[in-house]
């Protein structure tokens, strides 16, 4: 009876944190879109609690719209805009704060739940206020990213995007992690030449998603619209002008896109021999693996067409959701390799 009662609690607690996961996904994808509406310094103060309900009303709205015209944002950029198109862009970035308060409230509240009701699972504690301190400071890092972006020049920092999605996707993992290993307990298993390749996957992706993020931040998504060459060559002349070189890497637009050119080739090489590394492997460990690579293609064809078509919100949207996708699928087959039971 003790068993099935603890079965009953890790499902109950594993579960919740699929939930939340997808939570985070979501938010991932929101704010793809918020970024590319470039609804993001709309906002230009951060009130967490008294910040959950929009403008009601014409004068609270003039009132919002007055706080964004003394913005560098609405001096150098959008000086023609009115209120109704302030709305517009106002909505994006409340819904995406709003999003992120509700992750928070649907995490905090079940867990002194689960934790007053003694039916956290042995060991799990300590990750649960893990996720929930990283949750608090995922709010922080998005807030200190905005403010970058209202004090000289109307766009924020490419680093502190990049460590604003990366901290997202660092969350998502955990959850996600977490709970498949309270929903799944007992691994699938692989040979040790299939778990290595995969953890190379793994590093491989998490080099790929980080170069997307200064993609993103660069704007480098909307120079070289052509593929697969960039311009009228394969290697584009640029990548290497700046002092010291591995400035290249991290703020040379033509660079990064490059790098994440070849991010994207070399994983779905590796991906494929993977796919043919798992013959022999069992079952639900080659179906994971089916799973990563179809994940892999269709994200690599959701990047051709958002290239080509020179980032609209719709196609930049689906190709950031899409990277989260992968790495559940990569964080999925790695659950099923795992080398013991876990806790």
């Amino acid at each position: 009876m003790m068993f099935q009662t603890e079965d009953k609690d890790r499902r109950a607690v594993g579960r919740w944190l699929l939930f939340m996961a997808f939570m985070v996904f979501a938010m991932v994808v929101v704010g793809g879109a918020t970024r590319l509406t470039e609804s993001g310094l709309s906002m230009v103060d951060w009130r967490p609690v008294t910040g959950v309900l929009p403008p009601i009303g014409d004068d609270a709205w003039q009132a919002e719209f007055a706080k964004y015209q003394q913005s560098p944002e609405y001096k150098l950029k959008n000086y023609h805009m009115s209120v109704e198109d302030f709305k517009g862009i106002f909505y994006w970035e409340w819904g995406h704060r709003l999003l992120g308060r509700l992750i928070g409230l649907f995490f905090f509240v079940p867990m002194v739940w689960f934790w007053a009701k003694g039916r956290v699972p042995d060991g799990y504690k300590p990750r649960l206020a893990a996720l929930f301190v990283l949750g608090g400071l995922q709010g922080l890092m998005g807030w200190y990213m905005v403010m970058s972006g209202l004090v000289d020049e109307p766009a924020v920092s490419h680093y502190r995007l990049t460590a604003h999605l990366s901290l997202a996707l660092l969350i998502f993992a955990a959850l996600f992690w977490t709970a498949l290993s309270l929903l799944n307990p007992k691994p699938a298993g692989g040979t040790p030449l299939l778990k290595r390749l995969t953890h190379t996957a793994m590093l491989v992706l998490v080099l790929q998603l980080v170069m997307g993020a200064l993609v993103a931040g660069l704007k480098a998504g909307h120079i070289f619209n052509t593929w697969p060459l960039m311009g009228e060559t394969f290697v584009p002349e640029g990548l290497w002008f700046m002092e010291p070189w591995w400035l290249n890497m991290l703020d040379n637009a033509i660079t990064v896109q490059f790098d994440h050119r070849i991010g994207a080739y070399v994983l779905t090489i590796l991906v494929v021999v993977i796919g043919f590394m798992a013959q022999n492997a069992p079952r639900e460990t080659k179906n994971a693996v089916y799973l990563l690579i179809g994940a892999v293609g269709v994200q690599m064809l959701l990047g051709i067409i958002m290239l080509l078509k020179e980032v609209p919100v719709s196609w930049g949207t689906a190709h950031q959701g899409g990277g989260v996708l992968v790495l559940a699928a990569i964080i999925n087959l790695m659950h099923k390799q795992r080398g013991r039971i876990a806790k």
